[in-house]
């Protein structure tokens, strides 16, 4: 694990989802702040705000009410101030065509959640261990879906 805290948001309609992702964050490093949101709007509403520290990374459910998390992943990168911040997305779909538009739309890698908490463990373990700076540079389709 990197010797520095992360900041990571987390948007999942989920409340589940959110607890387990919540409990898993812990295990692997209590240092880490994790910001978690029910929705998009919520999302945007923090992330538009003035002097606000921008996350390390953002896990983005794509089904969610009000604004998907394909129109929110549009919007956080039309934005120049959220250039630096990676964008995984974290979705019970393993449609094709969901994960080629992430591709296509900037996000960085693309998660399908784990059904269980060791591999949802495993998932977040390695995906926080990723050198991002790294990853965005050499950034392909075969980096991009994320398989345990």
């Amino acid at each position: 694990m990197n010797s520095s805290a992360m900041t990571i948001f987390l948007v999942d309609d989920d409340q589940d989802d959110q607890q387990l992702f919540e409990e898993v964050v812990k295990e692997i490093k209590a240092s880490n702040k994790l910001l978690m949101f029910k929705n998009a709007v919520e999302l945007m509403e923090h992330l538009n705000q003035e002097n606000i520290v921008l996350p390390h990374i953002i896990f983005l459910d794509l089904n969610m009410p009000f604004v998907s998390g394909s129109e929110c992943l549009k919007e956080i990168r039309s934005n120049p101030r959220f250039m630096d911040v990676s964008v995984a997305i974290y979705s019970t779909s393993s449609l094709e065509k969901d994960i080629e538009e992430t591709f296509i739309n900037g996000a960085n890698i693309y998660i399908t959640k784990p059904n269980d908490y060791a591999a949802l463990k495993k998932t977040i373990r390695n995906v926080l261990n990723i050198n991002w700076h790294y990853h965005k540079s050499g950034l392909d389709r075969k980096t991009f879906f994320y398989n345990v």
